[in-house]
């Protein structure tokens, strides 16, 4: 891809697992210079994820100045440690959706983790589980019971060791009558307020910054990034992503094992 003039790019959102992320899960090194390269121009770097804030500060500490983390799949949005936007759950919907997990078959094996603002929670406490929990929480505290937990959760998420749309799926499926519930993985779903998603929480930051979506370029690979892939002219689909998405996005980037982030936008940008 090529250009003979630079689009008038004002923002970039990027997922982070199977997005912008390497084969081992790190951010690459060829992107610090590159979010240089973007505070110089006053381009808005926005990772989106639905990691918790916790730790997507934690792994942009050396750049998150000015950054907005786009955490919880859109249900918590946060720039320089100050709340932009939330999506609180209602008590009752969480305590009915961690008792629907805890009474899954024998034959199903999944946990889950409670994302509040303060934190997240589990209370199942085998070393799988929580190998896998804190890949993504950063901030993780074991409690006796999470119909008890004392924060303002914003999200659920529910690992499930087999496949999350055959095993766990199906029984979560009823709170899609009144809830999102979006896959985020193959192993992962997560319930979250209604009308919250990625693409929601990307419009109200567009609208915030006076941005539109040709000044937008979006990044995803997952059923949890189509919404926000609407949001953007310059919208992008990795290489390695999902049948769905692939559709959705307009344009194809490299795989996230290749750099793809980082090649799109040095090639679509031009040099910093």
């Amino acid at each position: 891809m090529s250009a003979t003039t630079a689009p008038d790019i004002r923002l970039v959102v990027t997922d982070m697992d199977g997005t912008l992320l390497d084969g081992q899960g790190r951010i690459p090194d060829t992107l610090w210079p590159l979010l240089a390269g973007l505070r110089r121009r006053g381009i808005v770097f926005s990772p989106a994820s639905g990691r918790q804030y916790a730790t997507l500060a934690r792994q942009f500490r050396q750049a998150a100045e000015g950054m907005v983390f786009i955490a919880e799949n859109g249900a918590y949005v946060v720039q320089d440690d100050r709340e932009l936007s939330s999506a609180p759950l209602e008590r009752a919907v969480v305590e009915e959706a961690v008792r629907t997990v805890r009474g899954l078959p024998a034959g199903v094996d999944a946990g889950t983790v409670v994302c509040g603002k303060k934190s997240a929670y589990v209370e199942r406490t085998d070393d799988a589980f929580l190998a896998e929990a804190s890949r993504y929480y950063a901030e993780l505290r074991q409690v006796e019971d999470l119909t008890a937990v004392d924060d303002e959760v914003i999200k659920l998420a529910f690992h499930d060791f087999g496949r999350a749309d055959e095993g766990t799926g199906p029984a979560l499926r009823r709170f899609a009558d009144t809830h999102q519930v979006v896959l985020s993985g193959q192993h992962w779903i997560d319930i979250m307020a209604p009308g919250t998603d990625k693409g929601t929480a990307v419009r109200r930051l567009q609208e915030r910054l006076g941005v539109t979506p040709d000044q937008t370029v979006v990044f995803g690979d997952y059923l949890n990034d189509l919404e926000m892939l609407s949001t953007a002219t310059w919208s992008y689909a990795m290489a390695n992503a999902h049948p769905d998405v692939k559709r959705r996005a307009r344009h194809l980037a490299p795989a996230h094992t290749e750099d793809g982030v980082v090649t799109v936008l040095t090639e679509l940008l031009g040099p910093a």
